[in-house]
């Protein structure tokens, strides 16, 4: 028994049709960051509350500060899962500031956000590479949790025509590491970092085309099977105005909203699942 279930979280309610046998689910991540105070969350979830159906078709997961993480699991609506941030390689013992994945397993939270952008760069301290990135996904899978894996190139990159070697070079030590069956609980979560809070969004048709390169590589490196189950979200300024336009193209299967998902635009972006 998690933390959670001993919770009364308000039910959720939907809309739609489920996503037909061997279609993709669409995943959306909302990541809060390092923001919301107890108040502001509060009022944030009481919002969420009363926005309305989520799409059959569609997961809809938050990933919540730490501190906020117990907030969200006795209050949130029922229908929206709850993520870490971050967990550690270590598990649990003298590893004084870490929160390893099978405390956060036990508390109710089903997803892990790794290998963000702003941790693989690092703010004040040293980044993670994509080594640690890989090992920290198989620590995760192995306690319960699914991942979110992130990926993308930095504007520079871009413009060098490297973005796939890029995300290949991310991916490539958790493809190592990895069965099959892991990758079953893995999304990739694509990110240009160039696009990640700064209001640039990339065109849905560049958008699809980096998702069909990473689902092609996946195909080439994985497997066809793996390729053609797994979720590739797309993370770069998400927004209600443009959340359709993106998810409907063929390789998009979702979002991982940073800025939107701390206001009620979340749930415009929710409602801008293709039907099934």
């Amino acid at each position: 028994m998690t933390f959670s279930d001993s919770c009364s979280r308000p039910e959720g309610s939907s809309k739609g049709a489920a996503a037909a046998d061997g279609a993709r689910t669409y995943l959306i991540g909302g990541n809060w960051k390092a923001n919301g105070s107890v108040a502001s969350v509060e009022k944030l979830i009481a919002e969420f509350n009363a926005a309305g159906p989520i799409p059959v078709n569609a997961e809809v997961v938050i990933g919540a500060p730490f501190i906020h993480i117990p907030l969200c699991l006795m209050s949130l609506r029922k229908d929206v899962e709850i993520a870490a941030q971050n967990c550690n390689l270590t598990g649990t013992g003298a590893y004084t500031g870490e929160v390893c994945a099978s405390q956060l397993k036990e508390m109710g939270v089903t997803w892990v956000i790794l290998g963000h952008s702003e941790r693989r760069e690092g703010f004040g301290m040293a980044g993670e590479d994509s080594e640690l990135v890989a090992k920290k996904t198989k620590m995760a899978l192995a306690e319960g949790l699914k991942v979110m894996l992130c990926i993308g190139e930095k504007k520079e990159e871009r413009e060098a025509g490297t973005t796939m070697n890029v995300c290949a070079s991310q991916l490539k030590p958790a493809a190592a590491i990895l069965s099959k069956e892991e990758w079953a609980n893995v999304s990739i979560a694509y990110e240009p970092v160039w696009a990640i809070g700064t209001g640039l969004t990339a065109t849905p048709e560049m958008a699809q085309e980096t998702h069909a390169n990473i689902r092609q590589w996946v195909s080439d490196n994985v497997g066809a099977d793996v390729a053609s189950a797994v979720r590739i979200q797309y993370g770069g300024s998400m927004k209600g105005a443009n959340a359709s336009g993106l998810m409907g193209q063929t390789d998009i299967d979702g979002g991982l909203i940073g800025g939107a998902s701390l206001t009620k635009d979340f749930f415009n972006i929710i409602n801008g699942v293709p039907s099934a």
